[in-house]
């Protein structure tokens, strides 16, 4: 684990005169990560549609947009309502539609906007083809497995025919193939897209999108050649998983959550003012909640609620009560939901605060 201990920053306009627990988002380092998975997209000849689930805020979406990403990805309609009435027209939205109430949201957001959304089921499909109006059909994308286990058909053959179903739809419109898969498997999405593309051509069905996503190994994303849009969110911040992954080193991490040492009740062990509602408690693989900027060696132990607690046995020097010291958490997109609003600065220098405008919008 990298060893590097951030220099202090300037404390004129300082985000350390903030109260904690506060999260912090560099935005000089938000630019350039916008900047460096938009040039591999044009280099690599994918179109990049960012998740949005890891910020939240219109206002960073639009500068994805403004860097050359064709639409944004929401997983949830209130999410997507959120940034179509900030003024985002185009939207895919990567969750399988159920019940009367959300489907008429959908419908609403459908003649609001450019829409676009998922189903790998007939109960899905009939819900949507029920509501929408073969005046302005709806587009749908067939969501394929491609061994992430989570949603998605099962075999290229299933993909062709929940296709056809969807086209013999008059209020809908099949578009294409979308899957988020492991980590590293551009060959398995290969594999399934081109056997489904076989299938489809026989059946004379177009497929105009074929769609895949992940942040973690984003950067081997020209390997699955047959993809044409990319999905991608925490890319924008980056996180310690990020940086396991080889995605990005901690000085590409944007968001830092400030806390504060409230406690040292021993030699080793401090207690910091930023818990599970701070951190999140997402382990993600590694055995303690983040990465202490300011303090390498030091360990999160333990979350409760409102408190951390930190092993310093490690630690040659060790931080006082009423010390302020920033964590990289293990996983960005989840502190995003956490709170109402972050601290935006560039370098340090604190420079406005945003409203997390999507936050606690998961239905």
């Amino acid at each position: 684990m990298c060893k590097k201990r951030y220099a202090p920053m300037a404390q004129q306009g300082s985000i350390y005169s903030l109260s904690t627990p506060a999260v912090l988002i560099d935005e000089t380092i938000v630019d350039k990560n916008i900047m460096r998975v938009q040039n591999y997209m044009d280099q690599a000849g994918l179109k990049a549609r960012p998740h949005i689930k890891t910020h939240k805020i219109p206002e960073f979406a639009k500068k994805q947009l403004a860097a050359g990403a064709i639409g944004i990805t929401c997983q949830k309609i209130s999410e997507a309502q959120i940034f179509a009435d900030a003024g985002i027209t185009d939207i895919l939205l990567t969750f399988n539609i159920m019940g009367a109430e959300k489907l008429d949201s959908l419908k609403a957001l459908h003649e609001q906007i450019t829409l676009s959304v998922v189903a790998d089921s007939r109960e899905t499909v009939d819900g949507l083809a029920a509501t929408m109006d073969e005046k302005h059909p709806l587009r749908v994308m067939v969501e394929c497995d491609t061994g992430g286990q989570r949603c998605g058909v099962q075999t290229p053959r299933e993909a062709r025919d929940l296709a056809q179903y969807i086209a013999d739809k008059p209020s809908l419109t099949f578009i294409g193939l979308m899957t988020y898969p492991m980590p590293n498997a551009e060959d398995d999405v290969e594999a399934f897209f081109e056997q489904t593309a076989g299938l489809l051509k026989e059946a004379g069905l177009e497929c105009e999108v074929f769609s895949t996503g992940g942040s973690p190994s984003l950067f081997s994303a020209e390997r699955a050649t047959i993809a044409n849009e990319y999905r991608a969110g925490t890319y924008i911040y980056n996180d310690r998983s990020l940086v396991r992954a080889g995605h990005c080193g901690f000085d590409d991490c944007a968001m830092h959550i400030l806390t504060t040492v409230v406690s040292r009740p021993t030699q080793d062990r401090a207690v910091l003012d930023a818990g599970s509602k701070a951190l999140t408690s997402d382990l993600l693989g590694f055995a303690d909640f983040g990465y202490v900027v300011d303090y390498p060696e030091a360990v999160i132990t333990g979350l409760s609620e409102e408190h951390a607690v930190v092993d310093l046995s490690a630690c040659s020097k060790k931080p006082k009560i009423g010390e302020k010291i920033r964590i990289i958490p293990n996983h960005t997109c989840v502190v995003s939901n956490l709170m109402s609003h972050i601290y935006v600065h560039k370098s340090g220098v604190f420079d406005r605060k945003l409203d997390v405008a999507a936050r606690g919008k998961v239905w």
